[in-house]
């Protein structure tokens, strides 16, 4: 081992570097050197000579005895934006859905053992659950992520039902008082690319919201599969079968 290892077989000082870049959160518009010193765990010294090296790529701005996120990153989520390829293909099916439901809709791919908010439409009702886009959170928690792990190979409950049905709801798995309606979007060859989910706060996200917005849902993530290449031909079915069972649902109410 020398001075340059980092993690896992990584350069440290750009380990060092990073941490500095992921210091930085939603809410943050500027940050201190003390902050990020404490942030990192670094020295301020050393801190300092990494944020030279990112204001000159410019990864880093300072303005005073602040410092920002510079247009460098900027630039890079972009890139990043257009390489998922999705924005164009979805954000109709995304708009339609958000319009029929009254709530936030949100799209999220996978990254390792995360799920990245991609795209969001929000609701335009004051109560809501407020995600950003590039905001990561847990796959094993809410709706969206389980229905990526469900169709990454994850097996099991409630992995086996949700590739059955092509969607799956939950309230207070992700926060008590949250809830979720998500089912998933394929590419070509029916490569998972992404999942579409419905979000609120758990009060509205009650069973007859989500048995009203089921079929909802599969319609629009087989609007956006078919806009992606993919086929909708399963998830068509799946909307169908949510459709009579809503149909059923409500003649025994009545």
């Amino acid at each position: 081992m020398t001075g340059d290892d980092g993690k896992n077989g990584g350069v440290a000082a750009v380990d060092r570097a990073l941490s500095l870049l992921s210091a930085f959160g939603a809410g943050d518009n500027s940050l201190s050197l003390t902050e990020l010193a404490a942030r990192t765990g670094l020295y301020k010294s050393t801190a300092l000579r990494l944020l030279n090296s990112l204001i000159q790529a410019e990864y880093i701005s300072r303005e005073g005895d602040e410092y920002r996120i510079g247009r460098e990153i900027f630039r890079l989520g972009e890139i990043y934006r257009r390489y998922h390829g999705l924005r164009e293909a979805v954000i109709p099916a995304m708009q339609r859905l958000a319009d029929a439901t009254n709530e936030s809709v949100v799209l999220h791919v996978r990254e390792g053992d995360h799920r990245v908010c991609l795209h969001r439409i929000e609701t335009k009702q004051l109560l809501r659950f407020v995600i950003r886009e590039g905001d990561s959170l847990p796959l094993t928690v809410g709706a969206a992520g389980r229905v990526l792990l469900a169709f990454s190979g994850s097996s099991g409950a409630p992995y086996d039902t949700i590739r059955d049905d092509f969607f799956y709801a939950s309230v207070g798995e992700l926060s008590p008082d949250i809830g979720g309606i998500a089912a998933p979007v394929f590419g070509p060859g029916g490569a998972l690319l992404a999942a579409i989910a419905v979000s609120g706060p758990a009060s509205r996200i009650t069973p007859d919201f989500i048995g009203k917005t089921r079929p909802l849902v599969l319609s629009a993530v087989a609007e956006a599969t078919s806009a992606c290449g993919g086929d909708p031909a399963a998830l068509r079915l799946a909307e169908r079968l949510a459709v009579l069972l809503r149909k059923e649902a409500a003649a025994i109410q009545g």
